[in-house]
């Protein structure tokens, strides 16, 4: 008996560790967060009905994120500054889907202006008679060196990222603590988990954001029905990059590049939706050799800042050469 114990052992570790590596090389998520793709619960049952407040749903991830809850049958409370853009995002879900006109609310929202979030969560309440989940996505990036940005960029990408967004989370966090449930899912990102040259700024946020909410999420130990969720996606095809601050405050970026190489928005928000459905208190989502990125930086730190000087020392060059930052991995620098 104990020998066929030990050849089943000798068989099935081997096994367990080749799916791994294989689950690993071409998975586009954490281990988690593919195994709740695989085996957990569906968006299209778990957020059914609910009510769910997307900031930043005008373009990109928050874009996609409406679509994709509109199909699951979730009732839906869009904001971002763009009232026009966010009344085509809602009519793009009435169409594909079997929402009604008043199961949208277009709420414009400004995550800067911080004394009108108190109106605007009240608003929100009081339209669908609660919220079920807040998905904090509104936000700006950078693209500029250290040396060169101006602190004025600083200071608005913290007022924008992480005050804005947590002072909307203040607003909402309240009634779900009333209520003794909910869900506050906030993007952050691959570099609010590691550095990376020419958002120094981004980066600093991002981190803010993570340190918060992982502390929010142990002073919430009464109210086990609270999830708070972080996301942390790599690159993902989107207009963050159109629209990422420089080394001046309305100085635009210089190039965008090609988005073919970073993951589909349809992909990432899929993940997102599956996290939320299972709980999932931190996703980590992208593609190789990003992926990468995230366990180098949790379990081997001294090679993720020799991977991260090398990559990022290619992508500071090429950046100067006037090459997209983002394509810069994917691109020979330029010669003279």
């Amino acid at each position: 008996m104990d020998w066929c114990i030990s050849s089943l052992l000798w068989y099935f570790i081997p096994l367990c560790l080749l799916v791994h590596i294989v689950c690993f090389i071409f998975g586009d998520a954490d281990f988690t967060l593919l195994r709740a793709s695989l085996t957990g619960h569906r968006p299209e049952t778990k957020l059914k009905g609910l009510v769910v407040w997307v900031t930043g749903a005008s373009s990109g991830i928050g874009e996609e994120l409406a679509y994709q809850l509109a199909r699951c049958g979730s009732r839906l409370i869009l904001s971002a500054r763009r009232e026009d853009q966010l009344k085509r995002v809602k009519r793009h879900c009435l169409e594909n889907s079997s929402l009604k006109d008043e199961e949208i609310l277009v709420l414009p929202l400004d995550l800067l202006d911080r004394k009108s979030h108190m109106e605007k969560a009240k608003t929100a309440i009081e339209y669908f008679g609660h919220i079920d989940v807040l998905i904090n996505n509104g936000g700006r990036s950078q693209r500029s060196l250290c040396l060169e940005t101006r602190v004025e960029v600083y200071q608005a990408l913290m007022e924008l990222n992480f005050l804005g967004t947590v002072s909307l989370t203040k607003e909402v966090l309240p009634h779900m603590t009333q209520r003794g449930k909910g869900s506050i899912v906030t993007v952050s990102s691959v570099v609010g988990l590691a550095g990376a040259p020419l958002a120094t700024g981004y980066s600093a946020s991002k981190h803010a954001l993570q340190g918060f909410f992982n502390s929010l999420r142990t002073e919430l130990t009464d109210f086990p029905n609270i999830l708070i969720s972080m996301v942390c996606p790599g690159p993902v095809q989107s207009q963050i990059v159109d629209n990422a601050f420089t080394e001046e405050l309305s100085k635009p970026v210089a190039t965008v590049g090609s988005q073919e190489h970073k993951m589909q928005t349809s992909r990432c928000v899929r993940l997102m939706l599956v996290g939320i459905a299972n709980d999932v208190k931190e996703m980590w989502i992208a593609q190789q050799p990003f992926l990468l990125f995230y366990y180098a930086w949790q379990y081997a730190p001294t090679v993720a800042w020799a991977m991260t000087n090398l990559l990022g020392r290619k992508r500071v060059q090429n950046f100067k050469a006037g090459l997209d930052a983002d394509s810069a991995y994917f691109t020979k620098p330029k010669t003279s």
